[in-house]
């Protein structure tokens, strides 16, 4: 055992959320010895000569054939388990799976996890995913996959056992606050697709951005949405990072940037050696808008929404409405090692411009407004039906197809409206699309609602001020 073993780091990754694509962030092209001077601790070593001993043991002497590989690796798991929950081991499948997993396409259920006082957690579902469709929320508790007990299962453990075949069922066990007992969904498996932006208009003049995580791309589409809302003459905007449980740093301070003036710090970090120490600022050579905004947060919203989320309100350049964020500001770095595994490793903390500490604390709303809560009941909410059957059908149908309909002015007078053209109709589908979100999201509702009424109240206090 004496000597030493090393270790080739060829390139790492640095991650901010749970599950979330890689980045790379930092590239090493060095040896690392790893010898009996390399411990801090001298007893260490002593310890390693130990666990040698108990191998050798278990390998001679136990009961049954074992496989050494499977002990060791076991061991490994063993030893990070002690520590936080987002340090894992990953063997080589994993590692390649989790490589797979940058390119934003993979196989699974849609819900970014974690493990909360050693119970498997959801952060987010993916909007459009089996988990989405099924109702899974953020703050579920996955008390089993199939029959296998979840507690003090590790993570990794855990997305594996989640992914599988497009098409394949999987059953999980959840239970969530306010249930009398836990319930058991049956999920699809399916090509998980994110598509990290989207954008509506609200009331001719509100913008609205839905971030739903932070990919290679988030920033361009953020750009090419920003760009499209100046043409139509957008004046406040509502930035929704509800459900975004993180991803990519760089675009997560991309993304903040695009609000806030030049030389404003954005994010930095802490971490026991220099080189994990560091800072993230604007750019003088970009666009900055100016935009009057709100920015919705809640409990799904992990990781690099609570940077973009704190950065803003730090600065006075956002109200945060909607309720305190998970809480996620520990970065994880991913060291490949020898045979093709890899180290997933804490090794620095997350802080806002202002000092604050986003890690266990997350970001506290402005505003705390409650979403609307809805327990997964397939009973008390199903319809009959006949009634679903009036739904679909309305979806085609409007006022002037309705018996004794009350004519429009141009009808009175003679001149039927014309049929409205393509483009027309499927705005007209997307304005129902919208006022529909409105009746079914408070918080949305009520950010609307706040940046109506921004103009007006900024015109009576100039008023005020003047006189």
């Amino acid at each position: 055992m004496k000597g030493s073993l090393v270790f080739a780091l060829v390139l790492a990754w640095t991650l901010i959320s749970n599950s979330a694509p890689l980045t790379v962030q930092t590239a090493w092209a060095v040896e690392t010895e790893v010898s009996e001077e390399s411990f801090v601790n001298p007893e260490s070593y002593d310890k390693l000569k130990v666990f040698s001993e108990i191998l050798a043991l278990l390998e001679s002497n136990y009961v049954e054939m074992v496989d050494p590989q499977r002990l060791i690796e076991g061991a490994i798991q063993g030893m990070l388990k002690t520590l936080d929950p987002h340090t894992s081991y990953l063997p080589p499948d994993s590692f390649k799976q989790m490589k797979v997993d940058t390119s934003g396409k993979f196989g699974g259920l849609g819900i970014e996890i974690t493990v909360r006082n050693g119970i498997l957690t959801v952060v987010s579902p993916i909007d459009g995913t089996p988990a989405s469709k099924a109702g899974i929320k953020a703050g579920d508790k996955i008390i089993k996959i199939e029959d296998e007990s979840t507690l003090d299962l590790n993570l990794t453990d855990a997305v594996n056992l989640l992914r599988g075949e497009r098409g394949s069922d999987v059953n999980i066990t959840i239970f969530r606050k306010g249930m009398e007992k836990p319930k058991v969904v049956t999920l699809t498996r399916d090509i998980i697709k994110v598509q990290s932006v989207k954008k509506r208009v609200y009331q001719e003049n509100i913008g609205y951005i839905k971030i739903r995580n932070f990919t290679k791309t988030t920033s361009q589409d953020l750009d090419r949405f920003l760009n499209d809302f100046e043409e139509k003459r957008v004046q406040k905007l509502i930035l929704d990072l509800r459900g975004n449980p993180g991803g990519l740093l760089n675009q997560a301070v991309a993304v903040a940037d695009r609000f806030l003036d030049k030389e404003n710090l954005i994010v930095y970090t802490q971490g026991r050696s220099d080189e994990q120490n560091m800072r993230f600022t604007t750019h003088e050579n970009r666009k900055h808008f100016r935009y009057p905004m709100i920015i919705l947060v809640n409990g799904g919203s992990a990781s690099a929404s609570e940077i973009v989320a704190g950065a803003l309100q730090d600065m006075g350049r956002a109200v945060i409405l909607g309720t305190q964020t998970f809480g996620k500001g520990s970065v994880q770095t991913i060291i490949p090692l020898s045979d093709g595994s890899a180290l997933r490793l804490t090794t620095a903390r997350y802080y806002t411009p202002s000092g604050r500490v986003i890690q266990e604390n997350g970001i506290t709303p402005d505003i705390i407004i409650e979403e609307e809560t809805t327990q997964l009941n397939e009973e008390s909410k199903e319809k009959t039906e006949a009634e679903k059957e009036k739904d679909e059908i309305r979806r085609f149908l409007r006022e002037k197809d309705l018996k004794q309909h009350l004519k429009g002015k141009r009808s009175i007078e003679g001149t039927e409206q014309q049929e409205p053209t393509e483009a027309e109709k499927a705005e007209q589908e997307e304005l129902m699309a919208a006022l529909e979100e409105l009746d079914n999201d408070v918080q949305l509702r009520e950010a609307v609602s706040l940046l109506q009424g921004w103009s007006v109240m900024n015109k009576v206090f100039k008023t005020e001020k003047t006189n």
